[in-house]
């Protein structure tokens, strides 16, 4: 079955290479189809897509032979394109390297044979292999690495066809206008062209006419092929394999190389090329001239790594979904800067904002706090805006309308929480923490400062950014803030008081707002840049972020699966008011009641009856354990799963025979979050408070106290239910670290080794000096 497809393959190949119809008879300065695309987002939309494999991704690092396990995966990626409906078509190198491996075999055979027959001994030790020429090698590779590319594509169940091309069938009309039609019904019928120069006959390229604007582009390599191609044919986009991550400003692998993500026309001169790769006749300057033809014609670019094992599963289609990959070539410079700007604006300036004076920092959350209430017209107005779009979209449930929406009261509540940051900040940043005499006149110094470029992600809720930017200020570090779309007004306006804050004592730039079209999973890739990021929102968006994230530590909880427990020594009045609290107040929150577990003897009794008869009048819809039900004739819906977070007026009801069935239940099945007892029997209950890990664990008080504004903390960042660092709510203290200070006069390690002169004393001291910002400062 195999060798018949590969025929069939072969035939509709052969076939297909005549002329079918003239539709190409514009001249070159005619091909130019419209403008490229402006942003990554947008390559989603691309139809026809050109991939270029150069010879690095081809061959295998000896340069004799494939690289199969790459080639399998990039066809598959192919392949998988193609079955969506788009119109893929390969340029490859390769044939070279296939020959001259093929070459190689039939050399050191015959070889072996002739010394065999003059002198009856196998020698091979002493053969010398003579050097190949390139054109014999793709006259002798070719053919196999088209049966290598159909055999793959076969398993796909998709067809491909072999096209050989030179530069003269570009500089002559009818070869051109024959290659067009040829290729554009291939594309018709679904099967994709795999093309290559014809390096057994290809002529040296004309000097002089390298690039030189539209009109010309002399095939040198595989790299002005894929331009030269991808502009005839009206590609949208055209992806250059190659085996570096892209272009970057200085040559990979120096100290100040950095990749660059969007390249644009008029940035040529910022450029140090290196020299070519491994392989090939290109570098990564002829890939450059060659995108910027292509892009000059109306052909996105994006050039990739396609070698690294890591990715080469998904470079293709990662590319093609719009994700941060390689680099992209673009003809529209933003007017604003980069994410990858910013994040160094917001460092540099973050540490001016650290060396403040703990009441310089405070005076610019006063600042902020005094402009939410003397300001709040103008953002009411941009609230009232982002409302409106929300609402006439309708695709906002009630819970986020609730989140999106400010009022005044809301906003003075904001002012009262920032200037409670504002006093705590006067005792943060430099705060000494441990004070050692480790030796005479050896002082060993712990203090607190900053963790440095905070990433904080949130949805549709305005309010979280100046609590978050005080909390930041106050801290000292630097902010980068990625808040949801539907609060793209309110965000603004409430960023611009920020900034006016900050230029207070010159810090404008240490919070950005990153209003540019970078996908969470982009930003989450900064990992060189950002120290840590905190996801505020839906339990759905904070897990996606921990599993972006895999070189930036996420502080977060990825569910907010909360339990009241109701002990048998529980008070009738507390029980319904927490619970109601707990689950009614606000059922989207993430410290909302979503397990209840009842005690036995609970059962059958006016206090369970009362409970059952509040939740129904609440509208609470309650999902039965398994043992619950089990005592029940007539039980509500099963639970389908005790790990559920319903965020919603839904709960799931269990039945346990103690507080500590209760405690192992909450271990089982919680997120860590926040787990409520009730009763008066304060024994059983100091044991439910030690012998629980959770983040937050209360004793007859609603588990909606979860929060940093109720803590006392002014507002919060976030809850953490992390094992390391802050947990719970997270307000200033959790945005510190500390690092180390020793001051010596002329120590060295020898002076305490065996023979040395002075010892330890590890003598603690006082930490009532001031603090380090305060002493530094004077």
């Amino acid at each position: 079955m195999l060798l018949r497809r590969l025929a069939l393959c072969s035939r509709s190949s052969l076939d297909l290479q005549r002329p079918i119809c003239q539709l190409f008879s514009r001249q070159l300065t005619q091909v130019a189809h419209g403008s490229s695309f402006a942003h990554r987002s947008e390559l989603r939309q691309a139809k026809r897509i050109v991939v270029k494999l150069g010879s690095a991704v081809v061959t295998r690092g000896d340069e004799c032979g494939l690289a199969l396990g790459r080639l399998a995966s990039i066809v598959e990626q192919v392949a998988m394109l193609q079955n969506q409906g788009r119109e893929m078509m390969i340029v490859t190198s390769g044939a070279v390297a296939f020959g001259k491996q093929r070459l190689r075999h039939e050399i050191l055979l015959s070889q072996s044979v002739r010394q065999a027959l003059h002198s009856g001994h196998n020698q091979l030790k002493d053969m010398s292999l003579p050097v190949l020429e390139a054109r014999a090698c793709a006259a002798a590779g070719q053919s196999g690495l088209m049966a290598l590319y159909e055999a793959m594509f076969t398993q796909y169940s998709t067809c491909t066809a072999q096209v050989l091309v030179t530069n003269l069938d570009f500089h002559d009309d009818e070869k051109r206008q024959n290659l067009n039609s040829t290729l554009q019904e291939l594309l018709r019928m679904n099967i994709v062209p795999i093309i290559n120069t014809n390096d057994a006959v290809v002529p040296p390229p004309e000097p002089n006419s390298d690039l030189q604007g539209v009109n010309v582009i002399s095939i040198k390599d595989n790299d002005s092929l894929a331009a030269r191609l991808a502009v005839e044919m009206k590609a949208d986009l055209l992806i250059a394999l190659s085996d570096v991550e892209g272009l970057y400003n200085s040559p990979p692998g120096t100290d100040d190389a950095k990749l660059i993500d969007i390249f644009y026309p008029g940035d040529q001169q910022s450029i140090t090329y290196g020299t070519k790769s491994r392989v090939g006749i290109g570098g990564m300057e002829a890939k450059v001239k060659a995108a910027l033809w292509a892009l000059q014609g109306g052909t996105s670019v994006v050039i990739a790594n396609g070698t690294n094992p890591k990715v080469t599963g998904h470079v293709i289609t990662d590319i093609v979904e719009g994700k941060k990959v390689g680099t992209f070539f673009s003809e529209i410079k933003p007017a604003g800067p980069t994410v990858e700007q910013q994040t160094e604006m917001a460092r540099s300036s973050g540490r001016t904002l650290a060396s403040l004076h703990p009441e310089q920092r405070s005076e610019i959350i006063c600042n902020l706090a005094e402009m939410l209430t003397e300001r709040k017209e103008e953002i009411l107005a941009a609230n009232k805006m982002d409302m409106d779009l929300a609402v006439n979209a309708g695709h906002l449930p009630q819970a986020m309308l609730k989140r999106l929406s400010l009022s005044p009261s809301k906003l003075n509540s904001l002012a009262i929480g920032l200037r409670q940051i504002a006093v705590a900040a006067q005792d943060s940043v430099g705060r000494v923490l441990r004070r050692t005499r480790v030796a005479h006149n050896l002082e060993l110094e712990q203090i607190t400062v900053p963790i440095g470029v905070l990433l904080v992600i949130f949805e549709a809720r305005p309010d979280c950014l100046p609590q978050v930017a005080a909390l930041a200020i106050a801290s000292g570090n630097a902010l980068l803030l990625k808040g949801g779309k539907e609060a793209a007004n309110t965000n603004r306006v409430l960023h611009q008081l920020t900034q006016e804050a900050l230029s207070l004592h010159r810090v404008t730039e240490a919070v950005q707002l990153v209003s540019t079209r970078e996908e969470v999973e982009d930003l989450c890739r900064l990992d060189k840049m950002i120290d840590l990021i905190i996801p505020r929102g839906s339990s759905q968006l904070v897990r996606d972020i921990q599993r972006a994230a895999k070189g930036i530590p996420v502080m977060g909880h990825s569910e907010g699966i909360c339990h009241v427990y109701v002990d048998a020594d529980a008070s009738i009045d507390k029980v319904i008011k927490i619970v109601r609290d707990s689950k009614c107040d606000y059922p989207a929150a993430c410290n909302a009641m979503e397990t209840l577990l009842i005690h036995r003897d609970i059962l059958r009794t006016p206090l369970f009856d009362q409970i059952i008869d509040m939740l129904r009048t609440e509208r609470v819809k309650i999902h039965a354990g398994p043992r619950f039900a089990s005592y029940l004739t007539f039980s509500p819906s099963e639970a389908k799963s005790l790990r559920t977070e319903y965020g919603d007026l839904e709960c799931c009801m269990e039945v346990v025979d103690s507080m500590q069935e209760a405690v192992d239940h909450i271990h089982k099945y919680g997120s860590s979050h926040t787990d409520v007892i009730i009763t008066e029997n304060e024994d059983t209950a100091e044991q439910f408070l030690q012998q629980l890990d959770s983040a937050c664990v209360f004793w007859n008080a609603s588990s909606r106290f979860a929060d940093g504004y109720r803590f006392g903390l002014g507002a919060e960042v976030g809850i953490s239910t992390a094992r390391i660092h802050a947990r719970g709510p997270v307000g200033l203290e959790g945005l510190l670290t500390t690092k180390w200070v020793l001051r010596g006069d002329g120590h060295t390690a020898a002076d305490f080794s065996e023979h040395g002169t002075m010892k330890y004393l590890h003598e603690n001291l006082p930490v009532t000096q001031p603090l380090a910002g305060q002493r530094d400062s004077n």
